[in-house]
């Protein structure tokens, strides 16, 4: 895979450097595609492992010659995804049971049900303030979940009003409704 070359002086930064940068541009997205397939890692440590990767290639010396850059980078990157499976094996789960303890019913903070209720007559009373067109499509959006195009067709209305429409009535809404009001 890879060995030393025979009577080499040491490689000088710039050569690690360019052939970490050549290297990551190549191989950054067939690691993560392979880490994410191959090596069943979830999402949200794809980024994380790769990046390992790169860093790991970073701690090997500028002496060594590498005949199989992708053979290499998959071995480092197999051994960190080996890594990370055995560090998550063994991690153990905080006990949540604690949690309930924390957890306050929402009836019995008087205080938190009236902020709430304020806070959404605040809100109701700048949307009622609204132009009607704005008011109906804001509401068909937020409340009922439809699209944009959804709601052009059922109003018959182009995309583009749609659009300017939720973005005034949003503009609207943020300038009526300060933090402090809520």
């Amino acid at each position: 895979m890879h060995g030393e070359a025979p009577n080499a002086a040491p490689r000088p930064r710039e050569y690690r450097d360019g052939r970490l940068i050549e290297w990551f541009g190549k191989w950054r997205k067939p690691i993560r595609s392979w880490l994410r397939n191959r090596a069943s890692v979830p999402p949200g440590d794809i980024d994380d492992l790769a990046q390992e990767v790169f860093l790991r290639l970073l701690r090997y010396s500028d002496d060594v010659a590498v005949d199989n850059p992708q053979g290499y980078l998959f071995r480092i990157a197999a051994n960190v995804a080996n890594e990370w499976r055995e560090r998550s094996r063994v991690r153990k789960p905080h006990d949540d049971s604690w949690l309930e303890e924390l957890q306050i019913e929402a009836g019995e903070e008087p205080e938190n049900t009236f902020a709430r209720t304020r806070a959404n007559e605040y809100v109701q009373a700048a949307v009622d303030r609204l132009p009607p067109r704005q008011r109906e499509v804001l509401l068909l959006h937020v409340n009922e979940g439809l699209t944009y195009k959804q709601i052009a067709q059922l109003r018959g209305l182009t995309y583009r009003i749609v659009l300017r429409d939720l973005t005034r009535a949003y503009s609207t809404l943020r300038m009526q409704l300060r933090l402090e009001d809520l």
